[in-house]
């Protein structure tokens, strides 16, 4: 359709025939992605409530289908870029997030951890040395008053603003640490998520609990903590997990932050963004997010030095 024809379509939305409207909507809707601009223009020029409801509706629809086609190829193509899914996740409530932004800002963290980090330094004082350029020199913290905002799985916004939930703050750190050369993971430990350093070649392994800004652990920590939620010790409470698991721990985190708003309707949306990468034949967990156990323990927590 050229410009015009999709212009004149678009005001048929107007149009009292609800029929008519509707067979517009499909339409509309067949078009993708591109129509999106028209669609803006037209709620600008509109002064319907209405229609203009019903656009912002139409838009909605439009963006969330093509994250929904994103995320399932992300899966498709290996799941590859960490930063890349975690974007994706940051477009259902800010569809004009840049991801290029995104990649700048952890560019200029990197170069000034690389000042600051040696490959000849012992794996804790680069940890160390990691936990002062984030902790210190930029000042990332938890969030701990708004802990259950939707914003705080939103990695861009824990960019700008240096705060933000387990799973965020842990993007931030591994994807640094990861350019600087490190062998540092990400960890599916229940009710908190958290990193592993581990050297595979000399089987040397230790925990960095990045809400806790980056203190140290042990496996007997990993352990007793394990034993105070009453479970059994599993294997993906200890390694490193794929990218694919931390994107999908993301979107449950967000689902659960659409639930405890009240926002059903988000958090069956988000819930459904999950179904897109699941693996095939398997089944969707929906509760394995970042609870209000870090919640309660985390302001004790926060009083703790990082080492």
């Amino acid at each position: 359709m050229t410009n015009q024809e999709i212009k004149a379509l678009i005001s048929l939305l107007d149009d009292e025939d609800l029929e008519i409207a509707e067979h517009v909507e499909e339409k509309i809707v067949s078009l993708g992605e591109p129509v999106i601009p028209f669609l803006e223009e037209h709620w600008e020029e509109s002064i319907n409530p209405e229609v203009q409801k019903k656009i912002e509706d139409l838009i909605h629809k439009l963006q969330y289908e093509l994250l929904y086609s994103r995320l399932a190829n992300w899966k498709k193509n290996g799941a590859e870029s960490l930063i890349e899914g975690m974007w994706l996740v940051n477009t259902y409530q800010y569809p004009d997030a840049d991801l290029a932004n995104i990649n700048k800002t952890l560019d200029q963290i990197y170069y000034e951890a690389w000042l600051h980090i040696k490959p000849d330094m012992h794996p804790y004082d680069q940890i160390k040395a990691l936990n002062h350029v984030l902790f210190r020199l930029y000042k990332f913290s938890a969030n701990t008053k708004n802990f259950h905002s939707p914003a705080n799985s939103m990695l861009h916004l824990a960019l700008e603003t240096q705060r933000g939930n387990p799973l965020t703050l842990c993007v931030i750190y591994l994807t640094i640490a990861q350019k600087l050369g490190l062998p540092v993971y990400g960890v599916n430990l229940p009710n908190l998520f958290i990193l592993t350093y581990k050297n595979k070649k000399d089987g040397y392994q230790f925990y960095i609990n990045v809400y806790n800004r980056g203190l140290i652990l042990s496996k007997t920590d990993i352990d007793s903590y394990i034993l105070q939620l009453n479970l059994h010790p599993v294997d993906i409470f200890y390694e490193p997990c794929s990218n694919l698991d931390i994107v999908k721990r993301a979107l449950r985190n967000l689902a659960v932050s659409f639930e405890k708003l009240n926002e059903p309707e988000k958090a069956t949306e988000v819930n459904k963004l999950l179904d897109s990468i699941v693996d095939d034949g398997g089944i969707t967990i929906r509760k394995q997010p970042d609870e209000e156990e870090d919640e309660e323990n985390s302001d004790n927590e926060e009083e703790d030095d990082s080492v």
